[in-house]
């Protein structure tokens, strides 16, 4: 069955074909965080320019020399809030004129590490012609995600992502996470985008504030998640509409199904239960064509919205 939210506009599928239904990924329930890179901690200097190896920019494009496990991170939103963050391992920051003065108007100076001046010509050489980078481009460390105990000591639901492949719907759904305070998102390892520009650009600064995790085993996740006291409901078109009231005092990790193909049977059969988005009478069939996010958003909000 097809989950209420897959856009199939502008999504990368797997180029194998689907999977079949509960074709999962066979591995450990174990959380795959990938570790920080800090010089200080490995006790080594940063490499000299001469040492450094290039590294490919957000749009395929080779960058300026710069250490290898970096990531380019552009737009003003996305620039600013890693500017902020202090678990972001900065390296290089390149702004326009303009770009540096709308960002010291969020975010006053002095800054973790200093502006480069550029141009915008020159920042599309860099990132391509097509990133809409709005003057500013910031090389730095992937982050390092907490621990799963961790995240779970904040407040609020849990989203958790089974297989949704394009970055910027996962960027957008940190975004609406955000917003509705989740206390975290979980995606598949082996399924699911690497932290990139266009993932951090669409998150529009929550990638800094929303955990973002990633699973081996999304079904082995689910009951890890219920071992903590959360109770799994997943979002599939056809289920009973969704009620918040019928959950409240519940720590819902709300699960919701890749772009074509909406949630796989072993990651169905682990939710506590199954639930859809309600719409008015005769639009059901627009709810398959809802954008994960969008569906995420309609349900965190009739999650805590108040009784």
């Amino acid at each position: 069955m097809k989950p209420p939210h897959h856009d199939r506009s502008g999504n990368r599928h797997n180029p194998g074909g689907p999977r079949p239904p509960g074709s999962g990924h066979a591995g450990s329930g174990h959380w795959q965080g990938r570790p920080q890179q800090r010089d200080d901690q490995r006790g080594n200097r940063p490499q000299p320019p001469s040492q450094r190896q290039p590294v490919a920019g957000p749009q395929g494009h080779r960058g300026p020399e710069a250490p290898r496990g970096t990531v380019w991170l552009y737009g003003l939103h996305a620039v600013a809030a890693a500017l902020k963050n202090p678990a972001r391992r900065l390296r290089r920051l390149m702004l326009t004129e303009e770009a540096e003065a709308a960002i010291a108007a969020r975010l006053a100076p002095p800054w973790p590490l200093p502006p480069e001046r550029t141009e915008r010509a020159r920042l599309d050489q860099l990132l391509g012609r097509d990133t809409v980078h709005q003057g500013a481009a910031l090389l730095a460390d992937p982050l390092a995600p907490p621990s799963l105990a961790q995240a779970l000591e904040r407040a609020g639901p849990m989203l958790v992502l089974d297989q949704v492949t394009d970055p910027r719907n996962v960027g957008a759904v940190l975004r609406t996470a955000a917003a509705f305070g989740a206390s975290g998102v979980i995606t598949q390892d082996r399924n699911a985008p690497e932290e990139t520009g266009a993932l951090a650009k669409a998150a529009s600064g929550a990638l800094e504030t929303v955990p973002l995790f990633r699973a081996v085993n999304i079904s082995r996740t689910l009951v890890a998640l219920k071992a903590a006291g959360c109770w799994v409901v997943g979002l599939d078109a056809n289920a009973p509409a969704l009620a918040g009231a019928s959950l409240a005092g519940k720590r819902v990790a709300l699960v919701l199904g890749s772009e074509g193909e909406g949630l796989r049977r072993l990651t169905r059969d682990t939710c506590d239960e199954v639930v859809g988005i309600a719409m008015p009478k005769g639009r059901q069939a627009a709810m398959l064509h809802l954008n994960v996010s969008v569906a995420a958003a309609i349900a965190l909000y009739e999650l805590t919205r108040p009784a």
